[in-house]
């Protein structure tokens, strides 16, 4: 299937129009990026395990709970341990880790869903850093910026076609820090629910070298896939020499495969 990001195909698939057919706005970004590849989304992590895990989700400010000023719920989304996508509701408690109920093997997204605060250019959605970890402190999953204004959402560059789902990706924008030089590799990797050996393998798609300041993508109008899921797809991205920041911007549409 070929079609154009400026066709009313996509319009009539961003409003739900079309049955079987979903569309995915992902961008992230990853600051101080050293010389090895590390996924671009904040906290430089996805974490990928081959079963589901037990996670929690805390914040570093106290303000961050279910009567407070800050952020009062969050929404988690990714896969279940089958494979299917799943989201979560979870109520804040501030310093104190809160257990999310079902396990998972993935986790894209995540976003604060209501606040003891109206926000405004001065009055943030939440305080402090909320991190989605695994149970007991464990490594981070995905994470909710607090530095300069809260962003109320994660800034993840990486997601996990769910079981049952195939996509085709449109690049927007990679932006880098003016005089600094990265490097930065779309990558997918099919059949990750194949958690034996002969496992399948992590491919590399478009790569993109020396990159300084903003690069539009847009001008192609021809989709990179189909990827078949379940199937991790995304960026990583380096600075040979230094350090900066990175950030991306794409498009998917989602269909049907079952």
């Amino acid at each position: 299937m070929s079609f154009s990001p400026n066709d009313n195909f996509w319009l009539n698939v961003t409003q739900g129009l079309i049955e079987k057919y979903d569309e995915e706005h992902k961008f992230g970004t990853y600051e101080l990026v050293g010389g090895t590849f590390v996924p671009i989304a904040r906290g430089g992590v996805y974490q990928t395990p081959t079963a589901a895990v037990a996670l929690e989700a805390v914040s570093g400010s106290a303000n961050d709970t279910v009567a407070g000023t800050g952020g009062r719920t969050l929404a988690i989304r990714g896969l279940d341990t089958n494979w299917l996508e799943i989201t979560q509701i979870i109520n804040m408690n501030g310093l104190t880790p809160v257990p999310i109920p079902i396990s998972m093997t993935r986790v894209y997204d995540a976003w604060i869903v209501d606040s003891g605060s109206y926000a405004s250019q001065t009055v943030p959605s939440h305080n402090g850093l909320i991190t989605v970890r695994t149970a007991g402190a464990g490594p981070t999953w995905i994470q909710i910026y607090p530095t300069g204004f809260p962003r109320g959402k994660a800034q993840c560059g990486i997601f996990t076609i769910p079981l049952g789902k195939s996509a085709v990706i449109y690049f927007h924008y990679i932006s880098v820090d003016s005089n600094k030089s990265a490097d930065i590799i779309f990558f997918e990797r099919e059949n990750t629910n194949i958690v034996a050996a002969p496992y399948g393998a992590m491919h590399a798609g478009p790569e993109f070298v020396g990159v300084s300041g903003f690069v539009s993508l847009v001008e192609s109008a021809s989709p990179q896939g189909p990827f078949i899921g379940p199937c991790d797809i995304g960026f990583m991205g380096s600075f040979p020499t230094g350090s900066g920041s990175i950030s991306i911007d794409y498009e998917l549409i989602l269909f049907d495969t079952v």
